[in-house]
């Protein structure tokens, strides 16, 4: 019998004869009712489908979809200086990529990929049921084709009508392209954790290697990320990770692609997975963050997603070289004033090893310099803890140099060195010397930089902006204008000799006044404080007379000099128009002043400084930034290219318009330039001994900036060192004592690369034998005599007079003094 209640009251009151026909009529009204909800739920869906079509990509943008790749910045020697981008991508062809790979990936994420037609009904319907049981949306069942999709063109949230999108555009997929292709841009689209965006750049960022050389564990652990890469990879939870890759490798092992010892000895194996970044081969971060703003200028956020490749001038051997050399005078300078002290001190007692950890990391390291905590003071030698928490003991030689601090601007003895300058408690630097062997430091507040370029292409071959790129981005060798002081001096002296002046000219160097439309009354000094009578030319550059460059000035001309200046490079506009001018009063950055020495150096060509050689992006087009106008990109230019095979020549054969100064003016400048070094202020560079180096030092006014400029037929390298709030370095702190010793640290590591070449005087050069206290004509019996270059008619004795003859112009008489040059 039927239960009371249980049916209408129709089917209650029925006989049982009947209740077989009505029970069959009520099933009919079901299936009709079922089909025509099914039909118009389908209808229901089309009609939303067709809604959602527009909002979908069409089949020409599917097939141009790009592939973010980072930009990625390498030195001449083609080694990784830097990389930009929120994706870490290696593009990988799919016949690149171990079967045995593709194999894990397909039987982990979609074994029936080259049997649908990009969506899998029957593993819909299953997600679908699970998900109304749990009353979740946790089950996906994406298809690889479904996961194209979602990666490249919609959101990941886990809705329903994501998961209709999804499932069109991975019909318009399927259409669009063949499955090699879904399934290549599959290997390099998927998120695999870690920034690692494709199997590739995972190889690299999980294993440090590429993906032939990964093992089938390896392999495994990699095919079983893309499920919950974020959480579930080797490196955040190597438990779960491994679980993953089990299953991948018992997969594999139910399918044939691996055999039994195989799969035993692969799920034996150890997770060795760790952290692989870029492996940045060259430190070069002023050079790297030059070129990314270059090109984030020029193509906005894109630069980090088209893949750019950007090969630089920079030599990485001599980057590395700029570098140590700068780091180490900066270091040496800072010592040579004494220890300002510990940056605090703890009381140790009341701090557990918890909160000294702590204290130490608020210091940032910076290369060798690593924060420590002194743990006893034992007289001579100190004991202390490094931020790594390693023990380690400071003996009397690393200590000594720790003179209490004294102020660049204190008169009075220098205080002697003492291992009380630090007690238990203090946090300071310290550096590893040797094995076993520390020594106190301290970061240093003077800052400075080095630029060093080819002469005869402008190409910059090392570059650093400060001591430390992490600590200070301010990039000093293009940013810094500062007063080039006595660097300028050869400029002005080239202007002279084009205005009839030549190296055995005698010019005074006593006390002179001037008084300026600018500057009012000026009483120039010599840098020694004293006065001299008639000097040389190749004297009063040798010594850097002051008092002989503003008459030089005086005799040229304002204007007249500053356009000869121009020649060089020099903004015409940010050039005083006061005799101040011949001591350096304008501002200038170092790469502006190397770039002018580059005249001198090469011949009188004037040669653009360029940092980038070649751009190629993604696609392997190489992006010319000079023929789209970009002026000041740095770039190398097509004409430029095409000489590197001869620099020397290029510089030779360059057009007229290019020609700063003539070749002669080029070569006394030069001549004069290398006895700065063998006499004057610049011999410390004696100590590379090489007879083809020329150079200047400049110090300028209350011993603010320090600089050396110096070259010979290949390099060319400005160095400058002072405070970012110009002041005071100290009354022994010129050019000679802060910047030259970078100088010859650096040349001396890199002129190893370029041979020792004679200074040949060019066409219409000759020499003649005078004496060095008149300048004029002398037997070679003299003993105060010396061979002299002229240009060939301005040579003493010459027959004609004139601006070329060597006869000095009329003295400038204008300001309150009638005195001659002379």
């Amino acid at each position: 019998m039927v239960p009371a209640g249980l049916f209408s009251g129709e089917l209650a009151k029925a006989e049982p004869s009947g209740l077989m026909k009505l029970l069959i009529r009520l099933l009919w009204k079901t299936v009709a009712w079922g089909a025509l909800f099914a039909v118009a739920m389908g209808i229901g869906l089309g009609l939303y489908a067709a809604a959602l079509l527009p909002e979908l990509p069409t089949i020409e943008e599917i097939r141009r979809v790009p592939l973010n790749v980072p930009l990625r910045i390498y030195s001449r020697d083609d080694k990784l200086i830097a990389e930009y981008g929120d994706e870490r991508r290696i593009p990988v062809s799919l016949d690149k990529t171990p079967p045995l790979l593709i194999d894990a990936i397909l039987a982990t994420e979609d074994d029936r990929f080259y049997h649908h037609s990009g969506v899998d009904f029957p593993g819909i319907a299953r997600a679908g049921l699970s998900n109304f049981l749990s009353k979740s949306r946790s089950q996906g069942a994406s298809t690889i084709t479904m996961q194209v999709a979602r990666n490249f063109f919609l959101t990941p949230e886990k809705t329903y009508t994501r998961k209709l999108k999804e499932i069109l555009l991975a019909f318009h997929l399927e259409r669009a392209m063949t499955k090699d292709e879904i399934l290549e841009l599959y290997l390099n689209k998927i998120f695999l954790g870690h920034r690692a965006y494709g199997f590739a750049a995972a190889s690299q960022v999980y294993y440090g290697v590429e993906l032939e050389d990964l093992s089938v564990p390896e392999i495994a652990m990699l095919a079983g990320l893309p499920k919950a890469p974020s959480r579930d990879n080797p490196i955040s939870d190597p438990k779960r990770a491994t679980e993953r890759r089990d299953y991948v490798l018992k997969r594999l092992h139910q399918l044939g692609r691996i055999d039994d010892l195989s799969y035993r000895t692969a799920r034996e194996a150890p997770v060795t997975a760790t952290r692989h970044v870029a492996d940045v081969e060259i430190q070069a971060p002023y050079v790297a963050e030059m070129v990314r703003q270059i090109l984030v200028d020029r193509f906005g956020e894109k630069a980090y997603q088209l893949g750019y490749r950007v090969t630089v001038s920079i030599d990485g051997e001599h980057q590395a070289r700029a570098d140590e050399a700068l780091r180490n005078g900066l270091l040496n300078y800072d010592k040579r004033h004494g220890f300002r002290g510990p940056l605090e001190n703890l009381n140790l007692d009341r701090h557990s090893p918890e909160s000294i950890d702590n204290a130490l990391l608020k210091y940032p390291k910076s290369r060798e310099l690593v924060p420590a905590v002194v743990l006893e003071n034992r007289g001579q030698a100190v004991t202390a803890l490094t931020q790594e928490r390693e023990t380690i003991d400071i003996d009397w030689g690393g200590i000594k140099w720790a003179r209490a601090y004294r102020s660049p601007n204190s008169i009075g003895p220098e205080l002697t060195a003492s291992a009380e300058v630090v007690s238990r408690g203090d946090i300071v630097y310290v550096s590893r010397t040797g094995d076993d062997a520390w020594r106190l430091e301290q970061m240093p507040e003077i800052s400075g930089a080095l630029v060093s370029l080819d002469p005869n292409t402008g190409a910059i071959d090392a570059l650093t902006g400060g001591f430390d790129y992490y600590l200070s981005k301010f990039n000093r060798a293009t940013q810094a204008l500062r007063q080039p002081g006595s660097n300028i001096k050869p400029f002005i002296y080239s202007a002279a000799l084009d205005s009839g002046f030549t190296p055995s000219s005698l010019v005074s160097a006593a006390p002179i006044v001037i008084n300026d439309d600018l500057e009012g009354v000026w009483r120039p000094q010599n840098y020694s404080g004293k006065f001299f009578g008639p000097t040389r030319l190749r004297e009063a550059l040798s010594r850097s007379v002051n008092l002989v460059a503003v008459r030089l000035l005086r005799a040229v001309g304002i204007e007249a000099a500053i356009e000869h200046l121009a020649k060089f490079g020099f903004d015409p506009d940010q050039l005083p128009r006061s005799y101040s001018l011949a001591l350096g009063s304008t501002s200038v950055t170092p790469l502006d002043l190397a770039a002018g020495f580059a005249v001198f150096a090469n011949g009188g060509i004037r040669v653009k400084p360029y940092l980038i050689e070649r751009i190629v992006d993604g696609q392997g087009n190489q992006v010319d930034l000079a023929a789209e106008g970009c002026v000041d990109c740095l770039v190398k230019s097509a004409a430029r290219d095409e000489a590197d095979s001869d620099s020397e020549q290029a510089v030779k054969t360059a057009p007229e318009e290019y020609r700063a100064i003539s070749e002669q003016n080029a070569f006394l400048i030069r001549s004069l330039m290398r006895q700065v070094i063998i006499s004057g202020t610049g011999r410390r560079a004696l100590a590379l001994k090489r007879s083809d180096l020329a150079g200047k030092t400049g110090t300028t006014n209350d011993f603010r900036d320090a600089w050396f400029s110096g070259f010979n037929r290949d390099i060319v390298t400005t160095v400058f060192v002072g405070f970012d709030e110009p002041s005071h370095l100290g009354r022994r702190e010129s050019g000679a004592t802060a910047a030259l010793p970078i100088w010859v640290e650096y040349m001396g590591a890199v002129l190893t690369d370029f041979p020792e070449r004679d200074m040949t005087p060019p066409a219409n050069i000759v020499t003649r034998f005078v004496n060095k206290d008149t300048g004029q004509p002398t037997s070679e019996d003299d003993p105060d005599g010396y061979a002299e270059y002229y240009i060939a008619g301005t040579e003493p004795g010459a027959d004609a007079a004139g601006p070329d003859s060597g006869e000095p112009p009329a003295p400038d008489r204008e300001g309150p003094e009638s005195e001659t040059l002379f």
